[in-house]
């Protein structure tokens, strides 16, 4: 595994200033692929028209909550943003998660009724003071039928015009299927804005890969052209999958005091990968899921 004291010496050995294929979402090593271009102006276009409920789904790993993480550096000042990650049906009332993130003192024991007046007066009075509130809910593919429904039923809270309380919902493929059943009919009328992001083209995982070297400060070719297309075949474009096996690449060939990453040293390590049972995560099979709404 790449990590400890070998991978703080491979930046040293490839001229590096930092590690460039960490998995944390970091908006400042963003790749803007086409389609995350296109994911990135529905964020931005739900926010500034005010969509009810903006939905932007991808698969593990295609860079969501690094867009996230995007868009909160750039929202507008006039808006008081509640962030929700990884929320789950029965661990915990939607609204508790919900008054949390908005830095709001609830009690647990408080009946629900209370509860809700009392997050319709902070709305309310956001409002009154011209701002809005913008609920983002990551992983939300963990939320289930009762809690969309709810959340439908807090939007309801508007004025004649202008929508007071704005929703995102950012997560997996299943989300879609999710929102698709007839009992959520409602809350799909309600998405303005929706995106599936999908993962990169092989030209741009060579971008990507390069890119991420040029940010962290590599000023020679460490992975040749048909090194980063082999990796696009093996991780199917998928930026996470990317990295991992881009930074599994630097410490195998940093033990192999290799400083290009060619086609026989990636072959070598795949094969390595192979033998530890690692390997499957790099070829799995990926769909695309249909869009909820054309709109």
């Amino acid at each position: 595994m790449a990590g400890g004291q070998n991978a703080v010496m491979y930046e040293s050995f490839y001229g590096l200033s930092e590690r460039p294929f960490l998995t944390l979402p970091d908006p400042d090593f963003l790749f803007w692929s086409d389609n995350h271009i296109m994911a990135f102006t529905m964020l931005r276009y739900g926010v500034m028209t005010r969509a009810p409920i903006t939905v932007i789904t991808g698969d593990v790993g295609a860079g969501k909550t690094t867009l996230l993480r995007k868009l909160l550096r750039e929202l507008p000042e006039d808006v008081t943003t509640g962030l929700i990650s990884n929320m789950q049906d029965g661990r915990g009332e939607l609204l508790h998660w919900v008054m949390m993130a908005l830095d709001q003192p609830f009690d647990a024991n408080e009946p629900y009724v209370s509860l809700f007046k009392r997050f319709q007066d902070f709305v309310i009075e956001a409002y009154a003071q011209k701002r809005r509130v913008l609920l983002i809910f990551d992983e939300a593919q963990n939320l289930g039928v009762r809690s969309l429904e709810e959340l439908r039923m807090l939007s309801n809270i508007n004025s004649e015009k202008d929508e007071l309380l704005q929703l995102i919902l950012v997560g997996q493929p299943e989300l879609r299927d999710l929102i698709a059943r007839p009992e959520l009919r409602q809350f799909s009328q309600r998405i303005s804005s929706d995106f599936n992001l999908g993962p990169l083209s092989k030209a741009e995982t060579v971008k990507y890969i390069r890119k991420r070297l040029a940010i962290a400060g590599a000023t020679e070719e460490i992975f040749p052209t048909r090194t980063c297309e082999l990796i696009h075949d093996a991780t199917l474009g998928v930026p996470r999958l990317v990295n991992i096996l881009c930074d599994f690449c630097l410490l195998y060939g940093y033990s192999a005091e290799s400083r290009v990453i060619g086609e026989e040293l990636l072959n070598e390590f795949l094969e390595s990968a192979k033998l530890r049972g690692i390997y499957n995560q790099f070829s799995a099979p990926r769909t695309t899921p249909k869009l909820v709404s054309e709109k």
